[in-house]
């Protein structure tokens, strides 16, 4: 599992702690793609009205998979505010 976590952090993909409702599953996603998690978590229900089978195991799996953030931890699609401005 811990190969799996170690995956998803290099994609930054990680449940966020701030943001988040349940798991930080939807917060984490958007924050990877670059959106507010309210947007984020509307995307995320349309998808599983699009996607077929059962998508309402896809949030516990997702859940499962991705790590929690560190505390201190930048993402990739977050700039760091302490850099120089180019």
């Amino acid at each position: 599992m811990g190969s799996i976590h170690n995956l998803f952090r290099s994609h930054g993909l990680t449940r966020a702690s701030e943001g988040r409702i349940l798991g930080g599953v939807c917060a984490g996603l958007g924050r990877r793609i670059g959106l507010d998690p309210w947007p984020a978590r509307l995307l995320f229900v349309l998808l599983l009205l699009v996607l077929p089978g059962c998508p309402v195991l896809l949030y516990p799996i997702l859940w499962i998979l991705m790590p929690k953030d560190l505390p201190g931890e930048v993402s990739i699609a977050t700039p760091d505010p302490t850099a120089p401005a180019a």
